[in-house]
């Protein structure tokens, strides 16, 4: 029996996704995500940014162009998501029409940013579907960024809803949310990993999204010139704050995220050791280099040969049966 019939007999399995996350706002760095995804294969979605990344006054032709390279043959992996205005903005609702009838079976997901309360996000996840009746038999994957008080006091009850399948912290607005009350170093590290406000909301979301089985993603880091930085922050958030995934906004950030947050080999080879004795005694518990192990910890090397594949790390011939 296969590892996600014989172990999720009562609940569904948790959602993967590549655990990089690039935005690009412009034409150029749209183009230049694009040409970097083909080469490295799809190690990192792409995120089209429509909002804060995008410029003034341009609204309506970057929707074309976002819309114009998702329906391209550049779009090889169909990996590339769009971050919309937020639901209160004059341009959420064209955002959400043109995207959808457009490019509503090639479109990886859709970020929704700035949200105030689960009543606001599932409105707007109300929207969307609205918008695809008639236009595709398929759920468009919904992001929702937690970057408001109001949403974080919410957060539970946004991972919980059924359409959302990644909730991504936005520490520089949460930061200004609090009108200096927090300092400007905490939007970067060290600070960001030891401000309690700041740990409490990465913390709160990341429990959120376990909780509901959804992928947490981490914030940004402003430095792209050190990469040893970037990835710190990325150990540090999967090992202090368990996020999967990470955003980046520099290309010079994707390698070092990826490579922070896939497995370890050794983890690899465990995972296909373990699950092997596990699967040969039909899912029963074992004895495993002296230890114990059934269903419950069949979930945790499952979970990391998932994630390997998610980061396109070199897998053994006898990982496949397992994924």
């Amino acid at each position: 029996m296969h590892p996600s019939q014989a172990l999720f007999q009562d609940q569904a399995p948790p959602i993967f996704l590549p655990v990089c996350d690039h935005y690009a706002g412009s034409e150029k760095l749209m183009r230049k995500s694009l040409a970097l995804q083909q080469e490295l294969g799809a190690i990192f979605d792409i995120t089209f940014d429509l909002e804060d990344g995008a410029q003034v006054g341009l609204e309506k032709e970057a929707l074309q162009l976002a819309c114009e390279l998702i329906n391209s043959d550049e779009n090889h992996f169909e990996r590339i998501g769009v971050r919309v205005h937020d639901a209160q903005h004059p341009h959420f609702e064209a955002d959400i029409k043109t995207l959808v009838q457009s490019s509503s079976d090639r479109i990886a997901y859709i970020v929704i940013p700035k949200i105030q309360s689960h009543q606001e996000c599932r409105q707007a996840i109300d929207f969307v579907q609205h918008c695809s009746q008639g236009v595709s038999q398929r759920q468009i994957p919904i992001h929702v960024l937690i970057e408001t008080q109001n949403a974080l006091a919410e957060v539970n009850a946004i991972a919980a809803l059924g359409s959302v399948e990644c909730l991504s912290f936005g520490i520089m607005d949460f930061v200004s949310s609090h009108w200096g009350a927090i300092p400007s170093s905490a939007m970067r590290s060290p600070a960001q990993f030891s401000h309690p406000l700041i740990m409490r909301a990465k913390l709160e979301i990341a429990a959120a999204c376990h909780r509901y089985g959804k992928v947490a993603s981490h914030n940004v880091t402003t430095e792209f010139r050190d990469t040893a930085i970037v990835a710190g922050d990325a150990s540090r958030a999967a090992q202090e704050c368990a996020y999967t995934r990470m955003w980046s906004i520099h290309p010079s950030q994707i390698k070092p995220i990826v490579k922070a947050l896939a497995p370890r080999s050794s983890e690899i080879n465990d995972a296909i050791a373990l699950l092997s004795a596990a699967q040969e005694n039909k899912w029963g518990p074992i004895e495993f280099h002296g230890r114990l192990h059934d269903r419950a910890s069949y979930r945790y090397y499952w979970a990391i040969l998932k994630k390997a594949q998610m980061s396109q790390s070199q897998l053994p011939e006898n990982a496949s049966r397992f994924l």
